[in-house]
């Protein structure tokens, strides 16, 4: 499984560093770019790690970013305090949120962080995957996160996507006791099955195609997995059902498996325009709640980050493959063959 990243002293940043660049679909780069100088309020950090999120595999959502500098779930250590940055010390092992919020307008009094204005301006630049980057003063403020020192560096690279399942059974109103199905067992879907359990589901199972991605779930946090080539969830059951591929033939499935008055939870977004055809009829006279959950804010990675201190994501499992930044291009393939890859991480020694 490879030995967690153990940084150096981060040290005085060079003129140029190496970063790994998303041209398009299919197409990562390693370029060369001056290393950034942080403002008032800004940080510099010594990435140290980063993991590929299957946002960054998703055709459409490529092609409409690129060209872009790939990661944002990423760690690492301080390295210059711009000025006026109090609360931090150099050589600090911190995790970076690449969004943030202003937390003084109505949406943020709200709760709404990721509908905030300022939280959609990238707050890491220019991003997770790089071997230097500046953290913008929001996050600076609001969302870069002091490491404790049982967290290493590889583990932290679990805290933004955790982040994100943590507000997503928040905002389906998860609850102990009830009776939870994660359909799809990728990394995402594994991450809301340890979740489900820690958060003392009474019965959580999972479905897939994949047979290492039952036989992990199934060690580790599913009372049940069903092989969808050959088994079935029973219908109506599950106080919850989440959803996590783009898939309207996984989302208009689960409507069928959530019990009357329960809660489909749907993770990830279809390409714009595509139709996903839920039954309105059913949805209606069934009362079955239809929640989406997009991203994540300043509270969502404050219980994400003690989730991954805790041991309830166990990166040793969550995470199947390393590469170092010289062979990004090899690491983003490898994050795209996912009947044998759970979670990519790229790490910058």
């Amino acid at each position: 499984m490879g030995n967690p990243v153990n940084p150096a002293p981060a040290g005085a940043p060079p003129g140029t560093m190496a970063v790994a660049v998303v041209r398009g679909p299919g197409q990562v780069v390693l370029e060369q770019m001056p290393v950034p100088t942080p403002g008032p309020g800004e940080v510099l950090v010594r990435m140290r790690a980063c993991g590929i999120c299957g946002s960054d595999l998703m055709e459409w959502y490529v092609a409409k970013k690129a060209p872009f500098v790939l990661g944002h779930e990423p760690a690492g250590e301080v390295a210059v305090l711009g000025p006026g940055v109090t609360g931090f010390h150099v050589g600090q092992k911190v995790f970076v949120h690449h969004h943030a919020p202003c937390m003084e307008c109505e949406v943020c009094r709200r709760g709404d962080f990721v509908h905030c204005p300022v939280w959609r301006q990238n707050a890491l630049r220019p991003g997770g995957m790089a071997e230097w980057a500046v953290v913008a003063a929001q996050s600076v403020r609001h969302d870069m996160l002091a490491l404790p020192p049982s967290v290493t560096l590889e583990a932290a690279t679990l805290i933004e996507p955790a982040a994100c399942v943590v507000k997503a059974l928040r905002r389906a109103r998860f609850a102990a006791g009830m009776r939870v199905l994660v359909v799809g067992l990728g990394f995402i879907g594994q991450m809301f099955g340890f979740l489900a359990r820690t958060g003392r589901a009474a019965f959580v199972a999972g479905c897939d195609r994949i047979g290492p991605r039952l036989a992990l779930a199934a060690e580790h946090w599913a009372d049940a997995v069903f092989d969808v080539h050959s088994s079935k969830p029973p219908a109506a059951s599950f106080d919850l059902v989440v959803v996590t591929p783009a898939s309207p033939a996984a989302m208009r499935a689960g409507v069928g498996l959530v019990r009357n008055g329960g809660t489909l939870l749907i993770f990830a977004p279809t390409p714009p325009g595509e139709d996903v055809g839920l039954p309105v009829y059913e949805l209606f006279f069934r009362e079955v709640t239809v929640v989406t959950s997009y991203s994540a804010g300043p509270d969502d990675t404050r219980d994400a980050l003690a989730h991954v201190a805790a041991g309830h994501l166990p990166a040793d499992v969550l995470i199947t493959h390393r590469f170092p930044l010289h062979a990004v291009a090899e690491a983003y393939r490898a994050a795209a063959r996912t009947e044998e890859v759970l979670k990519v991480i790229v790490t910058m020694d």
